[in-house]
């Protein structure tokens, strides 16, 4: 195998959640690898922004508005996407939201906001896409951002690490349905990374305590996850549907 499979040439990529943290550092990567990017959020200020960044280094992007808790806004982001580059074949489910309270006190509301993005939001956006592949006749990937806290837990955190749980059992079911139809679905499932959306936290008592539990001692840099993004969403990973694949330092090792 050659440098050459990682690449994603003539390949459309949707990024959701792609206006900050990890589905902003994704579009870029998969831009350079030579797709066609589609960048998806609710702040499409921040998205033309983006869109302006990759046009500049020499890639191709397209911004378009998207809330993946409202069916049609997910079928009117595909519209728009398709108009500008065609069928979406790569498709990374980022968007996602977090959650801090104990089991006992998460309200209702608190439990649903949750869960209609980090679930249901992964459901709507890959049912639809995998609904246009198909009809399309096309071969494609779709990679679900997981987290270490699908796998293990944390206090203080149940819809969040309830809802990643289910990302994952949801990546492995739709996977064996859709294999098929050559479509792959996999998941990243990254530990602790350092981002604009959480940057504060890691200089607090709580946020050190964190990293020590980590084997490697320290922090992951968003740039190792772009191994794991390439191989899922290039034929390099051709042979692979249904996967998780952690990048978190050992932490998961930690737990016991």
């Amino acid at each position: 195998m050659t440098a050459t499979a990682f690449r994603l040439d003539g390949k459309v990529a949707l990024v959701t959640g792609a206006s900050s943290g990890l589905g902003r550092h994704f579009a870029g990567v998969l831009a350079r690898a030579g797709a066609r990017v589609v960048v998806a959020a609710r702040r499409l200020d921040r998205l033309e922004a983006l869109v302006g960044e990759i046009r500049a280094a020499g890639g191709q992007a397209h911004a378009v508005a998207l809330d993946v808790t409202d069916r049609a806004s997910v079928v009117a982001a595909y519209d728009a996407a398709e108009r500008a580059f065609g069928t979406v074949d790569v498709i990374v489910n980022n968007a996602g939201v977090p959650s801090g309270a104990w089991a006992l006190k998460t309200t209702e509301a608190e439990w649903r906001d949750v869960l209609s993005v980090n679930l249901d939001g992964v459901f709507r956006i890959a049912q639809e896409g995998s609904q246009r592949l198909v009809a399309a006749g096309k071969a494609g990937s779709i990679i679900n951002i997981a987290s270490i806290l699908g796998i293990a837990v944390m206090k203080t955190l149940a819809p969040y690490c309830a809802s990643k749980a289910a990302v994952i059992s949801l990546t492995r079911s739709m996977a064996l349905e859709l294999a098929r139809n050559r479509i792959r679905i996999n998941a990243i499932a990254p530990g602790y990374f350092r981002t604009e959306i959480n940057d504060a936290f890691w200089a607090t008592p709580a946020g050190a305590k964190l990293v020590s539990a980590i084997p490697t001692g320290r922090l992951g840099h968003v740039s190792e996850l772009d191994g794991p993004l390439l191989l899922l969403a290039s034929d390099a990973g051709s042979f692979m549907t249904g996967s998780v694949l952690t990048v978190d330092g050992g932490h998961l090792l930690s737990t016991g």
